[in-house]
């Protein structure tokens, strides 16, 4: 069977979830094109031979995309069976089987896709047991299959203070421990992680250096839900290529609990740890569920600087609880910490989203709060009660797209952003023009 694997959008990563899956598909017999229109026009004659059209939604941004491209792709190949998989389609089934798509996929994905490769060749998708929306039953995995993928070089690059380094993407892991409430992993995986073997890894980044790389991001939603799986990997993959680099995402609460495996991180040439802080308030903390504190932040900021682990800590400065003493003393801390041009700016504006299935709606004031759900934008929208801050939240979005346009030093926009939040007097302290610690061209952020 011809089968087209399309992504639409991965915050400037090449892919695992279409390598991945085309491994699987291709092991089968089937003939598999991937097509990552984030970087490259979609193959017409792909579209037009395919009997089935599977489309990657990892996160909220893929999801509008694909919304913006399904008719056209109907209307090139109406006889194409159309299917979602990723953490964003079973939270938006009843919009997705509006717009067309007949199989839809939650969680470990490439087991279900190859099953509905399998029937769909045969004829015979309506007998048998009915595909399940999410799985997270344990896979052996197969080494991702990147061929017909762009170049790294397409994507986001590392930047380090002696110029760029290119970077390739895999996953250790996907799921997670934990229940954070506004986490779009929480309602697909309730609490599970999966591992991906250690073997598979390895190989995986061995081909992508072979490519090019000479950096290499973690995409698992926490590196630490498993450290007995996790260090092992960077362990061998230090020995093996001394040179490079990587960067993970890990909880502040791991970060805490397994304070003695940082050295290693460190060791190992890990460049930074990204950490979604989201706030300093520990009422708004407990309000996420996210299992640590105002002090426990502080306390990592401590303990990683220490060791010189660089943290790249991720925020939800905007949600319905902000207040605007409460924004000013964000940018005063981080001011004090001497974090404010170590974080990317969109971190200073980010608004709480609050998609279908969000553990949010849980509690009664977000009901309360929230309006009926937008098909079109993919939320439940919310107003602050102090509209002032909506205003405020929209203004330094606005300045941060033009100001980055212009490539704007991260101090001096930071500066601006203390100003529209009529903070005060800004303290008269150096600030770096550039970021301290190494980043990637596309910003991360949840």
């Amino acid at each position: 069977m011809q089968i087209l694997l399309v992504s639409t959008y991965e915050m400037g990563r090449q892919p695992f979830g279409l390598a991945s899956p085309a491994a699987w598909l291709r092991a089968a017999g089937h003939d598999v094109t991937q097509a990552d229109v984030s970087v490259t026009p979609m193959p017409s004659h792909a579209v037009e031979t395919a009997g089935l059209i599977a489309f990657f939604l990892p996160m909220h941004t893929a999801t509008r995309l694909f919304l913006r491209l399904v008719d056209r792709i109907r209307g090139v190949n109406p006889r194409a069976h159309l299917c979602a998989y990723g953490l964003y389609a079973p939270l938006n089934e009843r919009l997705l089987r509006g717009a067309g798509v007949g199989t839809i996929l939650g969680g470990e994905f490439e087991s279900g896709l190859c099953d509905l490769a399998r029937r769909l060749s045969a004829n015979a998708l309506a007998p048998g047991p009915k595909l399940p929306l999410i799985s997270t039953g344990r896979q052996k995995f197969l080494v991702p299959d990147r061929k017909g993928l762009p170049p790294l070089g397409a994507y986001a690059q590392l930047v380090v203070p002696d110029g760029t380094r290119r970077v390739g993407y895999t996953e250790a892991s996907r799921g997670c421990k934990h229940f954070c409430r506004h986490c779009p992993v929480v309602p697909v995986y309730r609490g599970l992680f999966r591992i991906v073997q250690s073997d598979i890894v390895l190989e995986d980044i061995r081909r992508q250096i072979a490519a090019g790389a000479a950096h290499i991001t973690f995409g698992d939603p926490d590196f630490f839900n498993g450290p007995g799986h996790a260090i092992p990997i960077v362990e061998a993959l230090h020995q093996e290529w001394p040179w490079l680099s990587y960067d993970v995402t890990i909880k502040v609460s791991h970060l805490l609990k397994h304070r003695d495996l940082l050295p290693i991180l460190k060791r190992t040439n890990c460049a930074f740890v990204t950490s979604a802080i989201e706030s300093l308030d520990d009422a708004v903390l407990a309000k996420l569920d996210k299992g640590h504190t105002r002090a426990d932040f502080l306390g990592i900021v401590a303990i990683t600087r220490a060791i010189g682990l660089p943290l790249a800590p991720t925020f939800i400065p905007f949600h319905p609880w902000t207040t605007i003493e409460d924004y000013r003393t964000f940018l005063r801390t981080l001011l004090e910490l001497d974090l404010s041009t170590q974080i990317t700016p969109i971190q200073l504006a980010i608004r709480l989203l609050i998609p279908e299935g969000s553990l949010l709606l849980e509690l009664p004031e977000v009901r309360n709060l929230a309006g009926l759900f937008d098909p079109q934008a993919l939320y439940y929208p919310w107003r602050n009660p102090d509209l002032a801050l909506d205003t405020l939240c929209a203004k330094i979005q606005e300045t941060i797209k033009h100001e980055e346009k212009r490539r704007t030093p991260r101090a001096e926009i930071f500066r601006q952003i203390w100003e529209l939040a009529q903070t005060g007097e800004f303290p008269d302290l150096p600030l770096a023009s550039r970021a301290t610690i190494p980043y990637l061209t596309e910003p991360w952020y949840c």
